[in-house]
């Protein structure tokens, strides 16, 4: 079970006044010092809020496969899922989290304050990148000051932190798209490296496929020939926009 919002600030002081909370991979509810939780593996736990579903609610919950975690990982929306299909097959990426952990604070006013991120997402390099999925124009001004101050929070730690709304359609689509052929049934190591090599520049599909065989055989486990596509492309694009990933490409602000 998911923690619930409880109120800003433990026993004692926290560093920069944030308190993080979360559920372990073993279940076992935890809350520390933010300065404390920074290398906590939130990718192994479990969300801290539930993704309810019942008739007549204006958001759609459901979960994604995704092919970095090797399961299922949640979503509380269209645009959530989005998002998690960009994280999904951002190389840069190797472990996801949804509703990772609370967030408290106390304001100014000394009220108590809880804000749960959408995403937690481990990078290769070792860091994070927590994430708030909201379409840009339905910022309230009260959900902009939780954005800021998780912003601050996670500057301490040295996470990175965005607030993204609508990503590129058509990019979404074809991720969207190319997420079927990831799931494991799809994967023959053999085909899927030997497909590496027609691709070392850019080439269409079914020329590629060709040069290793039967395209009816070979297009399944077409994930390996279609990603290394499209990561070569992002890399020649995200040369030319100066280092920009595809999850950063996506529209920003906080």
């Amino acid at each position: 079970m998911g923690l619930r919002g409880l109120p800003g600030g433990a026993v004692g002081t926290a560093v920069g006044g944030f308190e993080v909370a979360f559920v372990g991979g073993d279940g076992i509810e935890q809350r520390m010092r933010l300065a404390d939780a920074w290398s906590q593996r939130f990718e192994d736990g479990r969300p801290v809020r539930r993704f309810p579903s019942y008739k007549g609610q204006k958001h759609f919950s459901d979960r994604w496969w995704s092919s970095t975690m090797g399961r299922h990982v949640g979503y509380e929306s269209w645009l959530e899922r989005d998002h998690l299909m960009l994280l999904d097959y951002d190389p840069r990426v190797v472990g996801i989290a949804a509703q990772p952990f609370w967030l408290f604070w106390t304001s100014e006013q000394g009220k108590g304050i809880s804000h749960a991120p959408d995403y937690f997402a481990r990078l290769t390099d070792g860091g994070g990148l927590v994430l708030d999925c909201r379409p840009l124009e339905r910022i309230r001004p009260r959900d902009a000051v939780k954005f800021a101050e998780a912003e601050s929070a996670c500057e301490m730690v040295g996470w990175d932190y965005r607030v993204v709304g609508a990503a590129d359609a058509i990019r979404v689509a074809n991720v969207r798209w190319l997420a079927g052929y990831r799931h494991p049934r799809h994967r023959l190591p053999g085909v899927a490296t030997a497909l590496r090599e027609p691709f070392c520049e850019p080439t269409g599909l079914m020329a590629g496929a060709e040069q290793v065989g039967d395209p009816i055989e070979v297009i399944d486990p077409g994930d390996e020939a279609q990603r290394e596509c499209e990561k070569r492309r992002d890399d020649r694009i995200g040369q030319a926009q100066g280092g920009c990933s595809p999850t950063s490409a996506a529209t920003t602000a906080g």
